[in-house]
């Protein structure tokens, strides 16, 4: 097509791939680059490869970032039956699961890319791999893409390169290094969607432990969050679903060097007075037998004598009809909110998203447009806004990069 607008995309996740197929749907010449040997690999790895593409229950409120209500305009015009209707329309039927999530009926994760692929394929947009882009040079028309192999010249860009989350899957933060030489500013970047490290000193005693439980975060001391579900003690400290999502307020507050607790609540549908009551008369029942022994079948085995040590009962083994009140209010204590410091988190390799990036203010909330680059796009990750758990980030990434593509485009 004669004087037909070519616009690269740089990065070939979910956003990327997204935003070439909107791009490409509305006319324009596409090159898709991606650094890796094949574009979207973080695709396969997430939902546990079952990939759970999107929540039926995704809203503005689910996001987070210096300016949330940025990616409001975005999810607007393309919103969860937008997503799942484009996903069917490509031959990946959808059903929803527990608390909104959305996963392809195949329960394959490969399902996903494969149609996005196809998609790629018939719309004719050219692929590079193995293409990392080093540098963007504005031109006097559009820009010239200094890559691995080579440079490319276009007329309009959309950056879609993630995040440092996951480098074994091809994070990297080449994306922040781009726009910052671009001008465009970065708030500070931080492992998100992962599980947190503790001072538990019964760590390594616990590893493997599970059991649904509530969790309540805690930051200065004062309530902060809340989530429930099944938690999972590891060496290093505590992981699952709910820890996972908590994450997020965690580790924002740590970089601010605020002191950060999570609380489990072992008995989620039991006040504080009831567990005291059970445990005085449970323990009158068997005033002779051993404290550890009269707790089981009250917790796990494993977290008897970690939850009796840490409500100030040096030993277990005293008989557990000489347990003072005091003794038994403190331990019903425990149970309801056993509090552990957190110290940290594990590293990007076990993160599934990048918290920070680069800054929205420095974009048009409508066509993601930068405001100081004039055709210069962004979508995704890279971007400083992060969603919770539960689909909404790849929702965010379709959102997004359908809104850059389809701009770019016009």
């Amino acid at each position: 097509m004669k004087n037909q607008r070519t616009i690269g995309i740089i990065g070939g996740g979910a956003s990327g791939m997204m935003a070439a197929i909107a791009a490409a749907r509305l006319g324009a010449r596409v090159v898709l680059l991606e650094a890796q040997d094949r574009v979207g690999k973080k695709i396969l790895a997430t939902g546990n490869g079952r990939c759970n593409l999107t929540n039926s229950r995704c809203s503005p409120a689910n996001y987070h970032g210096e300016h949330p209500d940025f990616c409001a305009s975005a999810l607007h015009g393309f919103p969860v039956p937008s997503t799942t209707a484009f996903f069917e329309s490509l031959g990946a039927l959808c059903k929803e699961e527990d608390e909104g999530r959305v996963f392809p009926v195949t329960g394959q994760a490969s399902t996903i890319l494969d149609v996005l692929r196809a998609e790629i394929a018939r719309l004719g947009i050219e692929v590079r791999t193995q293409a990392a882009v080093r540098e963007i040079i504005p031109a006097a028309e559009g820009f010239v893409l200094r890559l691995t192999g080579g440079q490319l010249a276009t007329d309009r860009i959309v950056v879609t390169a993630g995040g440092k989350a996951a480098p074994h899957l091809g994070g990297t933060d080449s994306g922040l290094l781009l726009f910052e030489n671009l001008g465009h500013s970065i708030t500070p970047v931080y492992p998100v969607l992962v599980p947190l490290k503790t001072d538990f000193r019964f760590g390594r005693h616990l590893k493997g432990v599970k059991m649904i439980a509530g969790v309540r975060l805690e930051i200065h001391g004062a309530p902060a969050a809340g989530e429930s579900g099944e938690i999972l003690f590891t060496e290093y400290g505590i992981s699952g679903p709910p820890v996972i999502q908590l994450s997020i307020a965690a580790n924002a507050a740590l970089l601010r060097k605020q002191p950060v607790s999570l609380l489990l609540d072992l008995f989620p549908s039991w006040e504080e007075g009831r567990i005291r009551d059970h445990l005085r008369d449970r323990f009158a029942a068997r005033p002779e037998m051993a404290l550890d022994i009269a707790c089981i079948g009250l917790v796990h085995k494993r977290m008897i004598v970690p939850f009796v040590q840490t409500s100030g009962i040096a030993d277990a083994h005293v008989p557990a009809g000489r347990i003072t009140p005091e003794e038994t209010q403190r331990m019903a204590h425990v149970l309801k909110q056993w509090k552990f410091a957190v110290t940290g988190s594990l590293s990007w390799n076990d993160a599934h998203v990048m918290a920070g990036g680069v800054r929205t203010d420095g974009f048009n909330a409508d066509t993601l447009e930068s405001l100081s680059v004039k055709g210069l796009f962004v979508a995704g990750e890279v971007l400083d806004i992060t969603g919770d758990c539960g689909g909404h980030n790849l929702q965010w990434a379709w959102a997004s990069g359908h809104a850059a593509g389809s701009s770019a485009a016009r």
